[in-house]
């Protein structure tokens, strides 16, 4: 596709819109007719401002049939706005993208429900206009103006909104407190599809020793400092990885860390740690976990259908998933999650209604609902082309989706969070449901960007938000164990030094 725009500072949005009805499409962009032969459809945008409104104009041209589509948008400028000003921009990005989706939706039969909202988070949206005081209905009003969102898109993160204000009443006050995510970056095998940092505990990165001590340091150090100046932790979150690769004696002197190093763990909020892959659970493993008052954890089944757990990487099998939810439940643990995959290679609609069916059986406290999507540096990704993961089509994937929607109120899950993800199948999302009371607060607080998230291990990336400010800015940890092992007193230091900026008592007044 070639792009005619004379309007670069968007090209990177512009392309995000087209990735919404192309697989992999190809580019280009400059202010002339292009004129390769190669190119299949090219596309004019121009927009011009007369009486305080900008007119936005797509026009799409489809070779060889030279098929003709064009559309339209006007968007009204501020009284005093001008195209160079950061609202008349804005108004400008937003006509050309709505032109833009138009005409595409138009050509493709493609309807996107998320209109031309192509970011991860769009609950943030609705929570920055909350907490503005602006009235819902016209917070509904400028979504579906400004984005195009569909009103069940809109319904739905009003749903999310209300739940997680529910859940965390004192949520737009949390920036003065920080949360911990720590990252064991083991796994016993690599899935298909996973792009985190996680390595085969028994492989030549498998440097378990090295790696606990350095994070052991990391605790310490930055429990101390939040002791010293009186920082509270709202959630504690272990992630990798699979925190429960490690054994029931590490893991037992790191729970043991967690309590001597942090601030008052006994008023944590809530801690978790995923117990993702069944196989890495043993009654040794829970009864370490409960010891230390740990009872959130996930057991990720991912799919009920064999095969398909074969061919992700999965290696354990459905009946372990079974057994493995059934042992945590009679060891005492009372707040499970699990993980379902909606388009896993090979499974249409009548393989993920039986995973539904499964799920109902055990009914964990909390489910989250995962549309496939297909990450840069996956293998899944990588061998795509080659029909070995071959996924189901679009109709398929909303007719899962909706499924999944229907399952949920019948078993009485309430959404709660949401999050989207490039290259979903389907343009859907990833909803986080639980039975009302069980949501994880870690989960809202990541997603919506509510305060600073401390990350702490192998591949961790710590989340900084400016309790002044809002601003956020990031620092990731090493994913390889090795590279870890060799810099954590750095990467310890640099965290410690953000911490000082942020939320010492020389730092500008903590305001929510």
């Amino acid at each position: 596709m070639h792009i005619r725009s004379a309007e670069p500072a968007f090209e990177r949005t512009l392309s995000n819109i087209v990735g919404l009805f192309f697989e992999h499409p190809v580019i280009s962009y400059s202010p002339e007719s292009g004129s390769d032969p190669e190119v299949d459809v090219e596309l004019v945008l121009s927009a011009a401002k007369a009486d305080n409104k900008i007119t936005a104009k797509a026009v799409l041209s489809l070779k060889p049939q030279e098929q003709q589509l064009e559309a339209e948008h006007a968007r009204q400028l501020g009284k005093d706005a001008s195209l160079t000003s950061e609202e008349g921009r804005k108004i400008l990005k937003q006509a050309l993208c709505h032109a833009l989706l138009d005409v595409l939706q138009r050509s493709t039969g493609i309807i996107q429900p998320w209109g031309i909202l192509t970011g991860i988070r769009p609950t943030k949206l609705m929570h920055e206009r909350t907490k503005r005081g602006i009235r819902q209905e016209l917070i509904h009003k400028e979504l579906q103006e400004d984005y195009l969102i569909a009103d069940e898109k809109i319904a739905l993160m009003q749903r999310i909104v209300e739940r997680q204000l529910t859940a965390i009443p004192d949520l737009y006050q949390l920036r003065g407190e920080v949360s911990i995510y720590i990252g064991i970056p083991f796994c016993p095998t690599k899935c298909a599809y996973c792009t985190f940092p996680a390595y085969d505990i028994n492989g030549r990165q498998g440097s378990v020793n090295g790696f606990l001590g350095g994070l052991h340091h990391e605790m310490r150090e930055v429990g101390k400092w939040l002791k010293e100046h009186g920082i509270r932790v709202t959630t504690i979150y272990f992630g990798g990885g699979t925190p429960t690769s490690i054994t029931a004696e590490e893991m037992d002197a790191l729970y043991k860390e967690m309590y001597d190093s942090f601030p008052d763990v006994d008023q944590v909020r809530e801690i978790t740690v995923e117990a993702g892959r069944p196989d890495t659970i043993t009654p040794e493993k829970l009864s370490v976990l409960l010891k230390w008052g740990i009872h959130r954890i996930s057991i990720n089944p991912q799919s009920y259908t064999q095969e398909t757990l074969d061919l992700i990487g999965r290696h354990h099998s459905v009946e372990e998933t079974v057994d493995k939810f059934e042992l945590a439940r009679a060891t005492g643990m009372d707040n499970i999650n699990m993980d379902l995959i909606i388009g896993l290679p090979g499974e249409g609609i009548a393989e993920f209604e039986h995973t539904l069916a499964e799920t109902a059986k055990l009914m964990p406290e909390s489910l989250t609902v995962h549309t496939l999507s297909f990450k840069r540096a996956s293998e899944m990704t990588q061998h795509r082309g080659t029909g070995k993961y071959k996924v189901a089509s679009r109709d398929e994937i909303n007719q899962m989706m909706e499924r999944a929607i229907r399952w949920t109120d019948t078993f009485g899950y309430v959404p709660y969070y949401l999050y989207r993800q490039k290259n979903i199948l389907g343009n859907l999302e990833n909803v986080g449901y639980a039975k009302p009371g069980m949501e994880s607060l870690y989960n809202i607080l990541i997603i919506e960007e509510m305060q600073s998230i401390i990350g702490l291990g192998c591949g961790a990336s710590s989340k900084w938000v400016d309790p002044v400010t809002g601003v956020i800015t990031r620092l990731a940890n090493p994913k390889e164990p090795k590279a870890y092992n060799e810099t954590y007193l750095q990467y310890t230091e640099a965290k410690l030094q953000t911490l000082e900026k942020l939320y010492a008592p020389s730092a500008v007044g903590v305001q929510s």
